[in-house]
């Protein structure tokens, strides 16, 4: 846990109510992505009622038959809540909430000094028989096998975790040290494990050059996000982006200290050019402040506008792709200058 250190937390409130737009007395000048960082995993959790959505992308470079995946879930998956994401989605919810360098005329003080009590209000919103009985001998049950797009995917539970670890080699996959410990864990939990490898056949068929995102979907009352696991594969700190959809409210967690970062904040005109740096520098500071022992809220905002825009609000498809099933067709987007109009069907259009 020690190489643990959480980076961004980006919890984005899906509140879509009716509000009276306003001027904009500024412009969006630079942004800073998960481009300015390394070995940048990031999630995307969509969660209303007990249902929760986990898109994960990962950033592992190397042979694909070299990439495993073991998650903890709560309930056991079927075919049907197994689904390949698309990267340019994740990409493009990357932009749109992506911290902002934002100039600012003071043709009228009084104007602006109403948008910033605005925006700090709006801030703080809320194999074979063989293979079954050794699975058996272990204490392993294979409760189904899928293939996904390019991944195959196994359902597993077990009594403990020396046996999983022992399954999980036997099989292919390789597994650091201390597995079995994090492994038990969760079983302790009563979870069960969604494992996927890449199906090096199917890739081909399919033309990617590239792993695509993962995503299961599951209904229970558990919040979670498992992380134990990702820890033992790290060669120094790691550097994890979630965002959270969430019909009315935003997240924050319950076993790590949160932390807002130190945004919406006046900077010295030069830092115009050199942004990204300066973002950059200033986070790394944050972390050495509190040890990497915290979780940073970056950005919580309505998504249905943005003041300004780093990029387009997200259409319709693109959020239900990322699990926010929730979202009807009569929902309307703000845009500077113009108001709300519905969010649109296809992105661009």
């Amino acid at each position: 846990m020690k190489t643990l250190a959480w980076f961004f937390v980006l919890l984005l409130d899906l509140s879509l109510g009716i509000e009276t737009a306003e001027a904009f007395c500024g412009f969006y000048v630079a942004k800073a992505d998960t481009k300015i960082f390394n070995k940048a995993s990031q999630v995307v959790l969509a969660r209303q009622d007990d249902k929760t959505v986990i898109t994960m992308v990962n950033d592992f470079k190397g042979d694909p038959k070299e990439f495993a995946v073991v998650i903890p879930v709560p309930t056991l998956i079927e075919r049907g809540q197994i689904n390949v994401g698309d990267k340019k989605v994740i990409d493009h919810l990357d932009a749109y909430t992506s911290p902002r360098l934002v100039e600012y005329h003071d043709g009228n003080p009084c104007q602006l000094a109403l948008m910033e009590r605005r925006m700090a209000r709006d801030a703080a919103l809320p194999a074979a028989q063989s293979s079954l009985k050794r699975a058996e001998a272990l204490g392993v049950t294979v409760q189904a096998q899928y293939t996904v797009g390019e991944y195959d995917i196994v359902i597993l539970s077990a009594k403990q975790g020396e046996g999983l670890e022992t399954w999980l080699k036997e099989n292919g996959y390789r597994l650091p040290k201390g597995a079995s410990e994090v492994l038990g864990s969760y079983i302790k939990q009563r979870n069960h494990f969604f494992v996927a490898k890449v199906n090096l056949q199917e890739q081909s068929k399919l033309g990617f050059s590239y792993l695509r995102p993962i995503q299961v979907a599951f209904e229970s009352p558990k919040f979670m996000l498992p992380l134990r696991l990702g820890t033992l594969n790290a060669d120094g700190y790691q550097e994890l982006f979630i965002y959270t959809l969430t019909q009315k409210g935003r997240v924050e967690p319950t076993n790590y200290r949160s932390i807002k970062l130190p945004t919406d904040m006046d900077v010295p005109l030069f830092i115009k050019n050199r942004f990204k740096d300066f973002y950059r520098d200033m986070f790394d500071q944050q972390v050495k402040k509190v040890d990497m022992r915290a979780v940073f809220t970056e950005y919580a905002w309505d998504m249905n506008w943005c003041d300004p825009c780093a990029a387009d609000p997200l259409s319709i498809e693109e959020l239900r792709g990322l699990g926010v099933f929730w979202m009807s067709d009569a929902t309307t987007v703000f845009i500077p200058g113009q108001g709300r109009r519905p969010i649109p069907r296809r992105l661009g259009k």
